[in-house]
């Protein structure tokens, strides 16, 4: 009987023990996991404060309501409009508005249905073109969506390269001060917005959660089709390959990003002097004479010593 006390208490204070050690394994993984996360979550402060909510936003939230409820319906009326497809261009605009392939789906219903609304309503009220509206309204309200995220992806990708030389110069200077490429690009995120800044918060995310950094790398040319973009990571992934020095790299992208970008203003130059000489030899300079021979044919009339005077 004692021996048997005797093994309950043993057993007893080794269950205690046995605790207390996973008690502590478990605060120190936790304090581990805390730290790791409060890294990871920085990203936060790099995307600065939250977007202002504006009469767009609060339009968009509203329809996304009925839009969720219309998904599955706009993702089998997929005229121009295949998920696939729809799944590269959010990710190239970024998924503004927190926008998904769903309710983007559904959006198109929702306009549909509202285009019929007003074109059967200017039917009802005899407005002019009436007949022509109430089938071009739901057309049009149809395609909208996908006309209207089409253009914010272009406008996008048209922003990133336009402050990707200014950030490639900010992050060299970094890097010949002496920061590491992954302290530089977290310090100067902090002075951007925009693109670039999205772009290169998730990069640093990714790379911090454990993502490898050529996977993070290809996942950053997968979201952007940026031609002067894709070549500065392709230069950068390349250079890391080789052993050049980054900041050279950055410097080099930088020039070349910047000299492409005049020359595109000058042939953007070059091919509107026509359009301008055009729009002035055949708008301006008639009406300009037009003006011209009316003030004289009204001064012949009611002018000094006008014909009718004479006669």
């Amino acid at each position: 009987m004692d021996s048997l006390i005797l093994v309950i208490v043993i057993m007893f204070w080794l269950c205690i023990l046995l605790g207390l050690v996973n008690i502590y394994t478990y605060n120190t993984k936790k304090k581990l996991l805390t730290n790791h996360l409060n890294e990871v979550i920085v990203e936060s402060s790099y995307l600065g404060k939250p977007e202002r909510t504006t009469r767009v936003s609060k339009l968009i939230a509203k329809i996304s309501k009925y839009a969720d409820d219309f998904a599955s319906l706009g993702e089998r009326i997929n005229f121009f409009s295949e998920s696939a497809d729809l799944a590269i261009i959010l990710k190239k605009a970024g998924y503004p508005y927190e926008l998904t392939i769903g309710r983007l789906q559904g959006s198109k219903i929702v306009f549909f249905i509202l285009g019929f609304l007003a074109g059967a309503t200017s039917v009802i009220l005899g407005l002019p073109f009436s007949n022509i509206l109430f089938v071009a309204l739901p057309f049009l309200g149809f395609f909208l969506p996908i006309i209207w995220i089409r253009s914010k992806a272009k406008e996008r990708q048209n922003q990133l390269r336009r402050d990707l030389p200014d950030f490639l110069d900010t992050v060299t200077i970094s890097l010949q001060a002496g920061a590491g490429l992954d302290q530089a690009i977290r310090e100067t995120i902090l002075h951007f917005n925009g693109p670039i800044r999205d772009e290169f918060a998730r990069l640093m995310s990714e790379i911090n959660i454990g993502v490898p950094r050529e996977r993070a790398y290809a996942d950053m040319l997968e979201r952007n089709d940026n031609v002067d973009f894709q070549n500065f990571i392709k230069s950068l992934l390349q250079g890391t390959k080789l052993g050049v020095p980054v900041s050279t790299t950055f410097r080099i992208q930088a020039e070349e990003i910047r000299k492409v970008s005049i020359e595109q203003v000058k042939e953007k130059a070059a091919k509107a002097s026509p359009k301008v000489t055009l729009i002035t030899s055949f708008v301006i300079a008639p009406t300009i004479m037009l003006f011209i021979l009316g003030l004289v044919v009204l001064n012949l009339i009611y002018g000094d010593n006008n014909i009718l005077d004479m006669l």
